[in-house]
């Protein structure tokens, strides 16, 4: 590891001005390329004391032995050299989109005299003109097969295309009308040459030009009694309309435009591309890659621009490119782009109406593409095992952590304060397991607290199911603390289940129950060195010495240990932190779901729930007659009475306990802004039940001041 301050360069070494540079390794391979507006303000900053740097930077500084820069006129010329850099060494700290040359295009090689139309993979090439990217190679397929009863196009290879040249046979395709058979002299090279235009300015999107031209010819065909041209050529226009359909419209005022999506984390980021032309989208592509230096979202989207117009010009860089972050700063990039297509390039975020729209549909894909990566590579079982092993490596535990738990806190500024408890085993979520907490023990926000209380009553209900079911050796006993009839709630073990919103217990065929009957080999806590500290603690306090314990904080991914000082730092690689990072905000998802269950039943609670004996039927018609608890509070024993189905018993009980209730303030969805005030007298809803499916969402949603 190398020492910064070795090879940082002298005051006044470094110009102030725009430029490129590079830091490269002990053996001089290039690890690392940026630019800068300011060479010499953009270097000072990585050469400062390491623990202000972010993790991934301070890593990439300490593997360097040198840096160098090249100084340029403009910000423009630093991003074209930039670019250039980056695909010539790979850096291995640059953020580097994984490649999609898989993706197939639908080509016509108009540099051939008689053009082709093919699928092509790979590099692009001078003189072919590029349609897609398409998701699949049978989608072009089926897209050309339509074209070609109008466009008939040659679509066979250069050993076929002689061979026919040489019998004077064109191919089947020439038989049934799907080709014109250039081959053998049907056509001459500049008609096939002007149709293979026509077939390219088609799926560029000009489109109604074709389908008047035909419905013209098909008229005067018709008029002149020539049905059966008249036919083919009805055959013809409903051809181009199928393949139209396979691409609907849009955006209106045949719009070109490229949308840019990206869904991030902390290790990845998805990015979607739609490509607009005509008003259609006539292409999908997406890459993932991973965050190896510390980034935004706006460079997250100028490295994704470099990607996909690179080695582009002219038209295939469309005049509007919409993102959702702008770089900093734009106008570098924004000429970059004029530069290439060679006229005024548009580059912004859409804020209304179908781009808007669109661009949220693109945002779905990204996320979606992010999920699916992680998904299969959570499915992979060699991967799994590695991720436990580098856990157990890291944590220097005995064996591998087969059954991980993790907790998280989750409040609205000290309101609704819950916790969640996930399970993964062998690497996999076992969402059975999964159980939800009421923090019981004291009111308001002291996540630490609170997190002691979790351990506690956890664990406590694991050595009462290990005595009940007879597991402890002879002579062995609870300890003093679990001896103890009040927890952190001074509620006893028996009482604490029913603090826990976990419906029926599972079962063995003996009955014997199995909530908290299996202890964990690791257990994560969502937070830094407190919580870590508070889960020990409790872990102590009930005589557990066999259960390892550490946290995950959020902000640098740092892995932090009981009684340690420093965390530990797994390589942004590691399948362990992975693992760990996905189970971290599994609880976290499955915690602030269930606040805000809680939460919306709180606004929906009416005070009518509290009367003994009135049930659903007879509250929606109190409910009905009077328009309101307000009003019916306000309502004498002999006006209740007057509602169908209610006694005067029930009337003078519903009288006291509305007397008895003091009218709240009125409660705010913070989510909406709408006052849930009791005169809705909406009905109390439940939460969701422990350890079922839950809706999608993002691990990190939060809103508000959520916890």
């Amino acid at each position: 590891m190398a020492d910064p301050s070795s090879y940082r360069p002298r005051p006044g070494e470094i110009p102030d001005s725009p430029g490129v540079y590079r830091f490269r390794d002990e053996h001089r391979r290039v690890i690392y390329v940026g630019k800068a507006k300011s060479l010499r303000q953009r270097l000072a900053n990585y050469f400062q004391d390491l623990a202000n740097l972010h993790p991934r930077t301070r890593t990439m500084v300490t593997t360097a032995a040198s840096v160098e820069w090249t100084v340029v006129s403009t910000e423009v010329e630093a991003l074209q050299l930039e670019y250039s850099w980056i695909k010539e060494y790979d850096p291995r700290f640059n953020v580097k989109y994984r490649d999609d040359k898989s993706y197939p295009y639908l080509a016509v090689t108009m540099n051939e005299e008689f053009p082709r139309v093919q699928v092509m993979r790979g590099q692009k090439k001078k003189g072919v003109r590029y349609f897609g990217p398409y998701g699949h190679a049978w989608a072009i397929r089926d897209t050309v097969d339509l074209l070609l009863r109008v466009f008939p196009v040659r679509t066979c290879s250069a050993g076929v295309f002689k061979n026919a040249a040489r019998t004077g046979r064109p191919c089947l395709l020439g038989y049934i009308g799907k080709c014109s058979a250039p081959c053998v002299g049907r056509i001459t090279p500049d008609d096939h040459w002007d149709l293979a235009d026509e077939f390219c300015d088609f799926m560029a999107g000009r489109t109604g030009t074709y389908l008047r031209r035909l419905e013209r010819q098909m008229a005067e065909a018709a008029e002149d009694m020539e049905y059966e041209r008249a036919a083919r050529l009805r055959d013809d226009i409903g051809a181009l309309k199928k393949a139209m359909e396979k691409s609907a419209v849009v955006l209106a005022d045949a719009t070109d435009a490229d949308l840019i999506a990206v869904a991030e984390d902390e290790l990845e980021a998805a990015v979607q591309i739609f490509h607009v032309r005509g008003g259609r989208v006539r292409g999908q592509r997406g890459w993932v890659t991973d965050k190896v230096e510390e980034i935004t979202t706006g460079a997250l989207v100028e490295h994704a621009l470099q990607q996909l117009y690179g080695e582009e010009s002219g038209d295939a860089v469309p005049k509007e490119v919409l993102v959702p972050a702008l770089p900093d700063p734009v106008e570098p990039v924004q000429q970059w782009l004029t530069e290439r297509r060679g006229s005024g390039v548009s580059l912004r975020i859409p804020q209304r109406g179908d781009k808007k729209a669109l661009m949220e549909t693109v945002q779905r894909n990204a996320q979606q593409a992010l999920v699916l990566h992680k998904t299969k590579r959570a499915s992979d079982l060699t991967t799994r095992s590695r991720a436990l092993e580098e856990i157990a490596e890291a944590l220097d535990l005995d064996s591998a952590p087969l059954r991980i738990e993790c907790y998280d806190i989750s409040h609205l500024q000290g309101d609704d304060v819950v916790a969640s408890m996930v399970v993964f085993e062998d690497g996999l979520a076992r969402k059975s397991e999964y159980r939800r907490f009421q923090i019981k023990g004291f009111e308001g926000q002291d996540d630490v607290r609170s997190m002691h209380e979790v351990i506690t009553r956890r664990f406590r209900r694991y050595l009462a199911e290990k005595e009940k079911t007879g597991e402890w050796a002879d002579g062995e006993d609870l300890t003093d603390g679990d001896r103890q009839t009040g927890g952190a709630d001074g509620a006893d073990v028996a009482d604490d289940t029913a603090a826990l919103t976990d419906g029926p217990a599972l079962k063995d065929d003996d009955g014997r129950p199995k909530r908290f009957a299996y202890p964990p080999q690791l257990v994560v806590v969502d937070g830094g060195q407190p919580q870590v500290a508070a889960a020990q603690r409790a872990l102590d306090e009930l005589g557990i010495d066999d259960i390892a314990v550490c946290g995950l904080a959020k902000r640098l991914e740092e892995v932090w240990l009981p009684r340690e000082d420093d965390p530990v730092v797994l390589p942004r690689t590691s399948e362990g932190l992975y693992l760990l990072q996905r189970v971290r905000d599994e609880a976290h998802r499955f915690a602030i779901t269930y606040q805000r269950a809680k939460r919306a039943k709180r606004f929906r609670s009416s005070p009518l729930d509290d009367v003994p004996g009135l049930g659903e039927t007879r509250k929606q018609a109190l409910i009905k007659h009077f328009g309101s608890v307000k009003k019916l509070r306000s309502a004498t024993i002999d006006q209740i009475c007057e509602v169908p189905g209610i006694g005067r018993k029930t009337a003078e009980t519903v009288a006291v306990a509305l007397a008895r209730a003091t009218p709240a303030a009125p409660a705010v969805n913070t989510a909406t802004g709408e006052i849930m005030d009791e005169d809705d007298g909406a009905p109390e809803t439940t939460a969701d039940a422990p350890g079922e499916p839950v809706s999608a969402g993002t691990p990190d949603e939060r809103r508000g001041q959520e916890r």
